[in-house]
């Protein structure tokens, strides 16, 4: 009788080629073509067209009004003739041919038309050369000044994108294109304003309203669990209410801190991400013990200006979730340190093989390997989307990778 062959253990996907902690750097960043560059370009090369146009038909008029001054209107018959260094055609001595002197007169005469053709060439290059600086120049502050209303608008922007959505660019000046795109980012604005108000009205009430309701049941269901007299069915059920209750409370608080933080953070303090890591091994120690995981790791000190309860928040999902899915006997490495510019947080665990493509999925919300919403008593499913609003909020990214023999490497890059 033969035994059944040994089932072959999945194999551990390719690692990516690419190191998500290096960043993206963009060549040549002091060459960026910018509007105000081209039409700098754009109004020096039309200047310098133009005046190699003027310039061409000067040197033409000039060659010509020489060449027709060139004709004499007399005839010398007889003369002594003393000539320059500057003109050696003219034959010399008291007693000249008038043909031969004419002919050198002639020469003479056109020598210095080329001499002053060429010296008028030269001065007037000279002259473009220095006029055309002149006018890149003015070209590029006259493109300053033109464009300088969307520079305010893009200054707008960027406080509007910390959150600050009570700014606006009540743009100034004549009822141009750039007043009538300023007037109507006011009123885009205004309804972003409004909506985000409401939103945070929303959730303001909503946290009150399903909070209210749901620590009266825990209350009642407490009470109800103390009677010593209740029979063994009561407290049975009961429990088993709490449980779902309590269940029904993380997931209002994971999506209510869901909600809050998907805005970028404005009020930041100086936070070490070494501290907020140790503050959530401790958090889960127990909870390692019970399940027969060991925690380790080397965390150095990486401060960063954020949030110190999201940033612990962040911590502690990812802890939380590299002791709930892994391995028996398995370990989770929490590491940090300071890189030029950026704290990086990594959170290492072994665990079951998880294949490349499905990584996207796991920071959705209510979303789980190969399963996709509720089921599990390990959480609500919301526990990784909180921690990239978090990193979003705070300027940063997270990056999934699967380790070799199964589990994952989270890595946290947040800016300095």
């Amino acid at each position: 009788m033969t035994s059944a062959p040994t089932p072959t253990p999945p194999a551990t996907p390719p690692k990516p080629t690419w190191d998500p902690r290096q960043p993206v750097v963009r060549p040549f960043p002091l060459l960026r073509p910018t509007i105000r560059i081209r039409l700098t370009l754009l109004y020096g090369g039309m200047f310098l067209m133009a005046g190699v146009l003027l310039l061409t038909i000067i040197y033409l008029l000039a060659a010509d009004a020489l060449t027709q001054g060139n004709q004499l209107p007399f005839r010398i018959l007889n003369a002594n003739v003393e000539t320059s260094a500057s003109c050696r055609s003219l034959p010399q001595g008291s007693a000249t041919n008038s043909d031969t002197f004419m002919n050198g007169l002639r020469l003479c005469m056109e020598h210095q038309r080329a001499m002053a053709l060429d010296g008028l060439l030269k001065r007037s290059l000279l002259a473009l050369l220095g006029l055309a600086v002149i006018a890149f120049a003015f070209g590029y502050a006259m493109a300053g000044r033109v464009l300088s209303p969307l520079g305010r608008m893009t200054r707008t922007a960027r406080r509007v994108a910390a959150t600050d959505l009570s700014r606006r660019i009540e743009l100034d000046g004549p009822e141009d294109e750039l007043k009538e795109l300023s007037d109507t980012f006011d009123e885009m604005l205004d309804r972003l304003e409004r909506a985000f108000t409401a939103q945070q009205r929303f959730v303001a009430n909503a946290s009150h309203e399903l909070r209210t309701p749901l620590a009266i049941n825990r209350t009642l269901l407490e009470v109800t669990l103390s009677d010593p007299g209740a029979p063994p069915e009561l407290q049975q059920l009961g429990k088993t209410l709490l449980a779902t209750n309590e269940r029904s409370e993380q997931l209002v608080e994971g999506l209510l801190l869901l909600a809050r933080s998907d805005n970028e953070i404005v009020d930041r303090k100086p936070v070490d991400l070494a501290e907020v890591a140790s503050r959530a091994l401790d958090q889960t120690r127990s909870e390692a013990q019970t399940k027969g995981v060991e925690l380790r790791g080397t965390r150095q000190p990486a401060v960063v200006q954020g949030n110190g309860v999201l940033l612990e928040r962040i911590a502690l999902n990812l802890v939380q979730n590299a002791v709930r899915y892994n391995a028996p006997d398995g370990w989770v490495e929490v590491t940090t340190e300071a890189q030029p510019g950026q704290a990086v947080l990594v959170v290492e665990n072994t665990g079951p093989v998880v294949p490349a493509y499905e990584l996207d999925n796991i920071f959705e919300p209510f979303r789980r390997l190969r399963t996709e919403r509720t089921g599990s008593d390990k959480g609500v499913g919301l526990g990784l989307s909180i921690v990239r609003s978090v990193a979003r909020a705070h300027g940063g990214r997270i990056t999934a990778e699967p380790r070799e023999g199964g589990g994952l490497i989270m890595r946290v890059v947040l800016p300095t």
